[in-house]
């Protein structure tokens, strides 16, 4: 496993989690993310010659590190920008513990959208060439 090249790429989600918190609204942020992914999956594809899902696996896990950890941490600034969010956590049963609740749902969204990043870096490996230079890595 290339540890680093999986640190190197959670900066796009310590970039998004920064983004989300501050400027992205939650109908536009499917789009960038889907943006990361597909240059998540090109990079693992080109920089590494084995275990390409599970790069792109561990690469969103530590995206969800950043990621949960920025909303929790600027939880009031983050629900004053989404407020669907609210309106969704309010339905769920651990009402009134809203930073629990994200600190629980977070994990669980790391490994979903691990296994779609893992998915596209698989395909990517197949399509894309790989690079004889070191590179990003």
């Amino acid at each position: 496993m290339n540890w680093k090249l999986i640190f190197q790429l959670s900066l796009f989600g310590l970039a998004m989690a920064i983004a989300t918190v501050f400027w992205i609204p939650s109908n536009t942020e499917p789009y960038f993310w889907l943006v990361i992914f597909i240059v998540c999956a090109y990079i693992i594809a080109k920089q590494v010659s084995s275990r390409h899902f599970l790069h792109g696996f561990f690469t969103s896990l530590v995206n969800c590190v950043w990621v949960t950890g920025f909303h929790v941490i600027f939880f009031k600034t983050y629900l004053a920008g989404h407020p669907q969010e609210i309106q969704m956590m309010d339905k769920m049963h651990i009402h009134g513990h809203t930073r629990l609740l994200m600190l629980l749902m977070g994990p669980v969204a790391g490994v979903v959208f691990g296994l779609v990043l893992g998915l596209f870096a698989w395909i990517a490996s197949k399509l894309v060439r790989k690079s004889s230079g070191a590179g990003i890595a």
